[in-house]
C-alpha cells in the first residue's frame, strides 16, 4: 500500500471511530485522546490529518453528506422515469437520514448553550450543503425528464422555485415521520406526494 493509500485508510477509521463515539457519548464529552485510543493511535499522530476535534466533526459530516447524496445517486440511476427517479430519490433520502437522525442528535446532547448556539450554526451549514447537491441532483432528473418528453418543459421557467417546492415538500414529510414516530406509511406517502407533483390533482 502506498504512503497515500495508507494516510486514507487511517483517516478513514478515525472518522468511523470518531462518528460512533460521538453518537455514543455526545460530541462534548469525546476527546481527541479517546478517538486516538479508539484507532491505537497516539494522540500526537491525529494533529498530521486534523488540528482540532471541531475539524473532525466537520470532516465527519462531511463524510455523511458524501455517502448520502453517493446512496441516492446509485438508487436513482437504477429506474428509468423521471417520476421513479424522484420517488426512489425521495425514500433513499428518508430512509438514510431518518436512519442517521440518532447521530446528528446526539451531537446536541448536553452542550452548553454557547455550544448549542455553534452547533446549530453548523447544523444550517450542514442542511445548506445537502439541500444544494440535493438541488443539483433533481435539476438534473427533472432536465433529463423534460428532454425524454416526460414533463412539460414549461417548468423550466422557475426551475429553482421548482426544486425548492419539491425539497422543501420532501423535508416537511421527513420532519412529519419523526414527530410522529410512525415509519409505516413512508413508501406510500412518498407515492402520492410524487405523484400528485408529477400529474396534479385536476382530473
Amino acid at each position: 500500500m502506498s504512503v497515500t493509500g495508507k494516510d486514507e485508510e487511517i483517516q478513514a477509521q478515525l472518522l468511523r471511530a470518531a462518528k460512533q463515539l460521538f453518537e455514543l457519548h455526545g460530541f462534548r464529552r469525546v476527546t481527541i485522546d479517546d478517538i486516538a485510543k479508539a484507532i491505537g493511535k497516539a494522540r500526537s499522530s491525529l494533529y498530521y490529518y486534523y488540528k482540532t476535534k471541531e475539524e473532525i466533526l466537520d470532516a465527519v459530516i462531511a463524510a455523511e453528506i458524501s455517502e448520502l447524496m453517493t446512496a441516492i445517486e446509485a438508487a436513482t440511476s437504477k429506474v428509468q422515469t423521471a417520476e421513479e427517479k424522484i420517488k426512489t430519490f425521495f425514500l433513499t433520502e428518508l430512509q438514510i437520514v431518518l436512519g442517521k437522525r440518532g447521530f446528528f442528535n446526539a451531537l446536541n446532547a448536553e452542550m452548553e448553550a454557547g455550544e448549542i448556539s455553534v452547533y446549530q450554526k453548523n447544523k444550517l451549514a450542514v442542511y445548506q450543503q445537502i439541500r444544494k447537491q440535493e438541488g443539483a441532483l433533481l435539476g438534473q432528473i427533472i432536465s433529463e425528464g423534460i428532454q425524454r418528453g416526460e414533463l412539460n418543459p414549461r417548468i423550466l421557467h422557475d426551475n429553482d422555485r421548482l426544486i425548492s417546492v419539491l425539497l422543501s415538500s420532501l423535508h416537511g414529510l421527513r420532519r412529519e415521520i419523526v414527530i410522529l414516530a410512525d415509519f409505516s406509511n413512508m413508501e406510500s406517502s412518498v407515492q402520492i406526494l410524487v405523484h400528485s407533483l408529477i400529474h396534479g390533482l385536476k382530473r
